[in-house]
């Protein structure tokens, strides 16, 4: 419907006898009302205790029993408008007439003798043969459902714009049941789109372009700069079929402007006048008040050099060359002494050359309030670069120059947690408080203290890891030097820049499945605004899914998913980024994910600069909430993903190298952390049984160390042959579940849950020294390295991280998220970690911190960073540690010591290439023909004989034999077949060609 309503009553509009009709005059005209600012944070009390009703915790009555017909049956929207001819409704087969009712101006209420209020009341007819199979495979969660046919001859396009309802009236005429609807699927039936969205630049203009079906009315409110209280331009824009724009003049661009969007919001059952930014914002002032007109083609925001990039990245082969470096932006240089004052925590301290003395900084531009115009903004930005890099003295940070040995060493990607706009940090530092850090140091290592301090400040400070979204396609303000005007924009590119140039490609953290916030009032609502009740998720009373924590979304809406394919080429192309890991993936659905891969592999260098076949996707791939057991459709969790050649988390391997899971009690022990041979006191039964427990965990392991493929085929401690889906864990679930190695991600540790080397630290006994301790965190990572399929760390392993055994550090701060990229501490024993999360373990956590045993030294330190760093170098020294395909595999990889006459605590692989052994096997390794990893856990020396191994030309890889570890002191005899390998060691063992 292009033309604007008009106010006139409904009542003069549809004749008495025509009420199944909605037919509204093509001539009408909306009065436009007054402008009306809007006030951040402002409801009446009516509205506020409207939401509360309305929220995902609303009561949620029998459903197993038809709801009564009362006042309160307008806050649930039970039945649904499939497509545009089916509603569907959860009512009994026995009540009697059904009808749809609508109001343009929100005035449906309930009344003895059912709904009133209403504009149009519309006959609906009940079906006998339920819903249709397409709208089944959609909303597979209303698939027993009635069906009532709606009649075809009404105005679709304005009803949806109206306060919705059905009612159902039993044999006496009285109202049974009455609910509103959800709107999802006629919304998609009717006005899917494929057309331009957000702002377009042209030569001669500027255009804007708002889905938003169900809105009354758009206006544009321009503004010149991001702080003038008043619009100088107020611009009312006009819908085709659910898509409202408006043209511009070009000299828009650089200003800013907001929505504001009159709707029906069922959170409130009211008309709406929501104020919000534009979901295909490409640029924000600070904290996302407005959003910038801004071309991301302009030459005025890209650095030297941006358009030829592609040809500086580092080559990329295959896939399964992937190696990936897990990393938080502002812990990446908060803390860095080597970064200049102004850069740390932020996007500039990537670059690879800093400042290191003789710069000057009047710190004029970064006092700027944002009044001048953007371009005069990056003029100033500019000129201050310059400034501050001339006649000054430069060298790589401390944290450019570990990410350079990183990339030396083999490390692919960097993958960075998220950066787009996210709440809980102020763009603008100026409002930051902070926490005076003598006095953080003047407190014992295991005092309270510090996390009192911390967590009064957690939510004013600059630190959040970010997965608490916006607005998706924007660079976060807060790691900007100026979060107003293009230079997060620049900033951010220079950054990717600079990591490419050091030899890493750059993974963005995208986290699609959910929004910070919804509803029409709060400042960081955006798309809850603009569609309500569309963009999330809800569940059958109306209330929004939150099982991801908050507000989740729904890509199984068309819409939705456009804004996500939509979102990720952004990134690929205007930003030239080389992979994405998709937050909880599994609530999103698999025909997403799989567009999202057909659509990144066809950008080109020719056609978008970039080179689209090279861009790696993962996430993860957990089963749980409204979606699990594919209840919202074929979700991407980490079964259904079975050969669509995305990668997933294995959880498998990282729960059998440490012992139980994040969710399971803290002590208990796994293949790494002395389970079996160490025992901390926590009861795991008997001896035979905990004997158990370590011959299964090395089942899966070893199924993980094959890229946990579903069917490669290895013998269990049982001796029986099995496929890694036959090997089970607890629940009965299979072990392996991918059919290519780059379907696997396998991990120890991430940025979720204790650090690697803090659970190390909490799971093994308290009387052994903390040089075992670094040993089992270096053995772990080892596991990882040389296993096929994707490695993937979390940044500060390699130097033994700690987060002073903090389980859940989002909002921990600086103080308990450091990195220290001198080697001189792990901040280990920093306080104990926040109450929130933890409280419930202090008492465990509590004498470790205090024991000084438990603290690792610089020596300590150095030598995990040479331990990673050889490992990685190992892994690149032979294409045989990263196979392309399961056929490659599973011809090469064997496993040893297997069955039940092993030694307890040992894992023995060798990967074959080549070798007479198996005839007509390829040559892929130039200088090996054959190698042999072999994993000892135990804390002694263990040897290991075997037939199948006599008789090789075997030694030490070249790395571990000019290692200062003790690794060196490994050995193979040749005659026997024998092995002798240091305790908590993995040796390499290779045959040269």
């Amino acid at each position: 419907m292009s033309a604007l309503l008009s106010s006139t009553p409904f009542s003069a509009i549809f004749a008495p006898f025509e009420l199944t009709r909605f037919l509204l005059p093509a001539q009408s005209r909306l009065q436009l009302s007054s402008l009306t600012r809007y006030r951040s944070g402002f409801k009446s009390a009516t509205s506020r205790s409207l939401n509360l009703r309305c929220c995902s915790t609303m009561p949620v009555q029998d459903q197993s029993e038809s709801p009564s017909c009362s006042q309160d049956s307008l806050f649930y929207s039970r039945a649904f408008w499939v497509t545009k001819s089916i509603i569907a409704w959860n009512v009994g087969a026995g009540e009697g007439e059904c009808y749809l009712y609508a109001s343009r101006k929100a005035g449906l209420c309930v009344g003895d003798d059912g709904i009133q209020g209403h504009d149009v009341k519309i006959k609906l007819e009940r079906t006998n043969y339920g819903l249709p199979q397409q709208v089944i495979e959609k909303f597979p969660h209303i698939r027993d459902y009635a069906a009532f046919e709606v009649p075809a001859t009404l105005d679709f396009q304005s009803l949806v714009k109206c306060q919705l309802a059905v009612g159902i009236f039993n044999s006496y005429g009285k109202c049974a049941s009455a609910t509103g609807l959800q709107l999802p699927g006629i919304l998609d039936d009717l006005f899917s789109y494929t057309g331009p969205l957000g702002g377009i630049f042209a030569t001669e203009a500027v255009s804007l372009y708002l889905w938003a079906p169900t809105a009354q009315a758009v206006q544009a409110l321009i503004y010149k700069s991001p702080s003038e209280a008043d619009p100088v331009e107020i611009v009312q824009l006009k819908e085709l079929d659910g898509v409202w724009s408006a043209k511009g003049p070009r000299h828009w661009e650089g200003c800013y402007y907001v929505y504001e969007v009159s709707v029906y919001h069922p959170s409130t059952l009211r008309i709406e006048k929501c104020v919000s930014n534009d979901p295909y914002a490409r640029g924000l002032s600070a904290d996302g008040k407005r959003t910038l007109l801004v071309n991301l083609d302009s030459d005025d925001v890209k650095p030297e050099g941006w358009d030829n990039l592609q040809d500086e990245k580092p080559n990329l082969l295959s896939f399964s060359d992937v190696s990936i470096y897990e990393l938080h932006v502002r812990d990446f240089s908060a803390n860095d002494p080597t970064v200049p004052h102004e850069f740390q925590g932020g996007y500039l301290a990537f670059t690879s050359q800093c400042v290191m003395g003789g710069a000057t900084n009047d710190g004029r531009w970064l006092e700027r309030n944002g009044d001048l115009d953007w371009y005069t903004d990056l003029m100033v930005y500019l000129r201050f670069v310059v400034r501050t890099h001339t006649h000054a003295q430069k060298r790589d940070s401390a944290g450019v120059q570990h990410l350079k040995r990183l990339s030396n060493a083999g490390i692919t990607h960097v993958h960075l947690l998220p950066t787009y706009q996210f709440a809980g940090v102020e763009d603008e530092k100026h409002k930051w408080k902070y926490t005076d850090i003598e006095k953080l140091n003047s407190f014992p290592p295991d005092s309270e203290e510090q996390q009192a301090l911390i967590t009064a400040i957690q939510d004013e400070d600059g630190y959040n890891w970010g997965y608490n979204p916006v607005l998706w396609g924007v660079p976060k303000g807060s790691y900007a030097s100026n979060a107003n005007g293009p230079c997060r924009i620049v900033e951010f590119r220079k950054m990717v820049q600079a990591l490419n140039r050091i030899g890493l490609r750059v993974v963005l953290d995208v986290v699609y499945n959910h929004l910070h916030a919804s509803g029409p009032f709060s400042d960081f609502s955006v798309l809850d605004k603009i569609v309500p009740g569309y963009f999330l998720r809800r569940n059958a009373d109306g209330g929004i899914e939150n099982s991801t924590c908050v507000n989740n979304t729904a890509s199984e809406h068309f819409m939705v998913e456009r804004l996500i394919l939509d979102d990720l080429k952004c990134w690929a192309v205007h930003y030239k980024i080389d992979g994405f890991r998709f937050d909880l993936m599994g609530h999103i659905m698999k025909r997403t994910m799989l567009k999202a891969k057909s659509f990144l592999n066809s950008l080109s260098t020719e056609e978008n600069g970039v080179d689209g076949s090279s861009i790696y996707i993962y996430g993860e791939g957990w089963d749980f909430g409204e979606v699990a057991k594919n209840g919202r459709g074929i979700n991407a969790s980490q079964f259904n993903l079975f050969g669509a050649g995305i990668g997933s988390f294995n959880d498998r391997i990282r729960d059998a190298l440490l012992g139980g899971s994040p969710f399971g009690h803290p002590l208990h022990q796994g293949f790494v952390t002395g389970l079996y041979s160490e025992p901390n006191g926590h009861d795991l039964g008997d001896k035979a049984n905990v004997e158990r427990m370590l011959t299964v965990s090395k089942d899966h392991i070893q199924v993980g160390m094959a890229a946990n493929l579903k069917d490669f085929v290895l013998t269990n401690c049982d001796g029986q042959e099995v496929k890694g889906s036959e090997v089970l864990m607890h629940d009965r679930k299979p072990v392996g579940y991918a059919s290519s190695p780059v379907e696997t991600v396998n991990y120890v540790s991430a940025h979720d849950n204790e650090t690697l080397f803090d659970i190390i630290s909490l799971k093994t006994p308290k009387d052994i020294s903390v040089e075992e301790r670094c040993r089992m965190n270096h053995l772990a990572t080892s596991v990882i390295a040389l296993s096929q399929g994707i490695p993937f760390f979390h940044a500060g392993d390699e130097m033994l991280r700690s987060k002073s055994i903090d389980r859940d550090s989002y909002n921990s701060g600086d103080w308990f998220n450091r990195l220290d990229f001198s080697y001189n501490s792990n901040n280990w024993g920093v306080g104990l970690p926040p109450k929130e999360k933890n409280e419930r373990n202090w008492p465990l956590i509590k004498p470790r911190l205090a024991d000084p045993s438990y603290k690792p030294q610089k020596s300590h330190i150095l030598a995990a960073v040479e331990n990673f760093l050889n490992l990685m170098q190992i892994r690149y020294s032979s294409p045989l540690f990263r196979l392309k395909t399961a056929n490659a595999i599973q011809e090469r990889v064997r496993f040893h010591n297997t069955g039940p006459s092993w030694i307890p605590g040992l894992i023995v692989m060798s990967i074959e290439d080549g070798h007479q052994g198996i005839p007509g096997l390829s040559q892929l390794d130039p200088i090996y023909s054959y190698i042999v990893v072999i994993i000892n856990p135990c804390p002694t020396d263990v040897s290991f004989a075997n037939l199948a191994l006599r008789a090789k030309s075997l030694q030490l890889h070249p790395v571990q034999m000019n290692s200062t570890d003790i690794i060196k002191n490994s050995t193979y005899d040749a005659t026997s077949g024998c092995f002798n390998v240091p305790a908590r060691t993995t040796s390499v063992f290779v045959e040269s060609r």
